[in-house]
């Protein structure tokens, strides 16, 4: 028998390590590292290691640490250089490269304090260029790096290599991206307070490194990655021109590798198995790239763009039009909770129980009703008992002067109706005296927290009033990993869990819905979906009965939506519908007009509801379904 030639990966250009998880990817990189550090060692050599910062190799320096605490590893032979600094940027700021390496790695280490750099991001301007060739100097002078760790841009940046870097470029000050600046608003509050310069090693220089790493986790990175991967290099994508080095590979995580050829489409890369989901996948790929409805799809279709090996496995294209046709259409309910007295054995949900049990899990109190408020509307129309449970306090995402429009109703009320509380005037007096003095890079106090987070609370509760929810249907959790006061969180916690896994037994659902959207560009959906997940899987080991009959549904949040080839419940919203999930959105009053946040999409929340809602709909109809004016999109969680 003829030997089979595995090609799955025969489309990329650079080698690609895939893990299931950052976790896992970020522990083979920190054993690179380690092993990297005791070879060099065991030679009485000094090991040079270019750093990233970011979110991305926040895993890898806690694991760096974590070996270094319990395995004895030590940095003390360890020369490092970092990638790059905002201009200008105080080296003690929150964002600032310098206090965010102190932090994760430094100053959790035996790393000699002498023998790490960062560029200096309070120079005078004038003296920036020649910061940058010493810089370059001392890179040269400690030997060159052994090791560059990277991350990546959405656009395709490493370090800040913006679109358009020469491949020949050096250390040097550039100009940020807008779209740069958007994205990583979310670590400054506005776009207005992130710089628009920095500090950045050049192409050229991460190029001269004897081994490049380059990380990236989360769905919102696999289109760039395929491009850097997949694609011709080019100037416009930088990271693309890792091609022309010999010792480079990508480590990411499955979310980060979906758009590769592999993954996105296997039949292009060699023998796949047929399975339903592939099928479906190539079809409505083959559908929406033709702009034809799934059944007018013909067999020269089929042949003409890839798909000669489904049709003869298969047959006619007429029997596979409509094997995806019905899975399409089954996906769609108007009956997010079961419809009852049938026994449809394709409905996305079950028919009994009914009614159902139903807790909505909302990350942050808005994501309940931007996400699937439409679905969150007819499950309470349609008699289930639903509740809410508001996972974080969500206070980061108030703004100061939203503060003060309260703070000054407050003391408006007391003047009004002569309440004498000193406590709470002092409470108030002190709130309004550190706003008025507050630096922005400055964390909120104990009080300002509380009082946003009051704020949001409100907006909760009266959202859920407005859906029809009574005040035992609505459960605020506090999860403590959130209070930190600023954007960076803890990882999940102990608390966390218990919390969950009490709120879980004390209503015991049949129907839980989750923030699947990895996407969030501050990670707190992703951490709140852990903790969901590794609550339920305690009780299901614990072996509570009811557990067993509770399926989970995940919703995308404001950040992107389910590709359709993935959704398996589509609820459908009428125009009348739409407007009344709108009115519900606008409750959050202190996240309308001006969102702390909001990453590179300046659109108001509701907006981009309401355009990716539509969206979907659309592409149903253009798919040859029932065209509706909006849905609401889900993925069942299978463990």
């Amino acid at each position: 028998m003829r030997p089979r030639i595995d090609l799955t990966d025969s489309l990329e250009k650079i080698p690609v390590k895939i893990f299931p998880s950052p976790k896992e990817g970020s522990v083979y990189v920190a054993n690179v590292i380690a092993d990297l550090i005791k070879e060099k060692e065991a030679k009485g050599e000094k090991c040079v290691i270019g750093l990233a910062t970011g979110s991305t190799p926040k895993t890898l320096y806690a694991e760096l640490v974590r070996m270094h605490k319990q395995e004895g590893l030590s940095f003390k032979n360890v020369i490092t250089f970092n990638l790059d600094q905002y201009y200008p940027m105080e080296a003690n700021a929150l964002q600032s490269y310098h206090y965010f390496m102190r932090k994760y790695l430094f100053e959790q280490t035996d790393i000699d304090p002498h023998n790490y750099f960062l560029p200096d991001g309070m120079l005078p301007k004038e003296k920036v260029k020649e910061h940058a060739l010493e810089y370059e100097r001392k890179i040269e002078e400690a030997g060159g790096m052994d090791l560059q760790i990277l991350g990546i841009g959405v656009n395709g940046h490493i370090g800040f290599n913006e679109p358009g870097s020469a491949i020949y470029s050096k250390t040097r000050l550039i100009t940020l991206d807008n779209s740069t600046r958007l994205a990583n608003s979310h670590e400054f509050g506005n776009i207005s307070q992130v710089p628009r310069m920095a500090i950045t090693m050049g192409i050229s220089t991460i190029l001269k490194s004897k081994e490049i790493i380059l990380m990236a986790w989360g769905q919102n990175k696999a289109p760039v990655i395929k491009k850097a991967v997949e694609d011709d290099d080019t100037e416009d994508v930088p990271a693309s021109l890792l091609q022309n080095h010999d010792d480079c590979t990508f480590v990411i995580d499955e979310a980060a590798a979906s758009e590769l050829t592999r993954f996105k489409s296997p039949w292009l890369t060699g023998e796949c198995e047929w399975t339903p989901k592939i099928i479906r996948s190539a079809v409505v790929g083959l559908a929406l790239k033709l702009n034809k409805p799934v059944l007018s799809l013909t067999n020269n279709d089929y042949n003409d763009f890839g798909l000669s090996d489904l049709l003869t496995e298969k047959g006619d294209s007429y029997e596979i039009n409509l094997e995806v046709y019905y899975m399409l259409r089954d996906s769609i309910s108007g009956w997010p909770g079961g419809k009852p007295n049938t026994s449809h054995a394709r409905h996305p949900e079950r028919s009994t129980p009914f009614p159902k049990k139903v807790l909505i899990f909302s990350p942050h109190p808005d994501d309940d009703i931007i996400s699937m408020g439409g679905t969150f509307m007819r499950l309470h129309d349609q008699g289930h008992e639903v509740h809410v449970g508001y996972q974080t306090s969500g206070n980061i995402a108030v703004t100061d002067e939203f503060v003060t429009r309260f703070i000054d109703f407050a003391v408006g009320f007391e003047n009004i109706f002569g309440i004498d509380d000193t406590k709470s005037k002092k409470i108030l007096d002190d709130a309004t005296a550190f706003l008025n003095s507050k630096r922005s890079t400055e964390k909120d106090s104990e009080e300002i927290r509380t009082i946003k987070g009051l704020i949001r609370r409100c907006e909760a509760r009266a959202t859920c009033k407005y859906v029809g929810l009574n005040e035992e249907q609505i459960h605020f959790m506090n999860l403590p990993f959130y209070e930190t006061g600023t954007i960076e969180k803890n990882p999940m916690g102990e608390e966390d869990i218990q919390l969950t896994i009490d709120l879980l037994r004390k209503i015991k659902p049949e129907q839980v819905f989750c923030a699947g959207d990895l996407a969030d560009p501050h990670g707190t959906h992703k951490v709140c979906l852990d903790v969901v997940v590794e609550a339920m899987e305690r009780i299901r080991t614990d072996g509570d009965k009811w557990i067993g009959d509770c399926w989970i549904w995940l919703y995308k949040g404001a950040w992107q939506e389910w590709d359709i080839t993935e959704i398996e419940m589509a609820i459908p919203m009428s125009p009348d519908q739409v407007r009344k999930k709108r009115y519900g959105i606008f409750i959050h009053q202190s996240q309308k007009d001006s969102v702390p946040f909001q990453g590179d999409d300046n659109r108001e929340f509701w907006q981009r509801a309401e355009e990716r809602n539509a969206g979907t709909a659309k592409l149903y109809g253009q798919l040859g379904l029932t065209q509706y004016a909006a849905m609401e999109a889900f993925v069942r969680w299978k463990e």
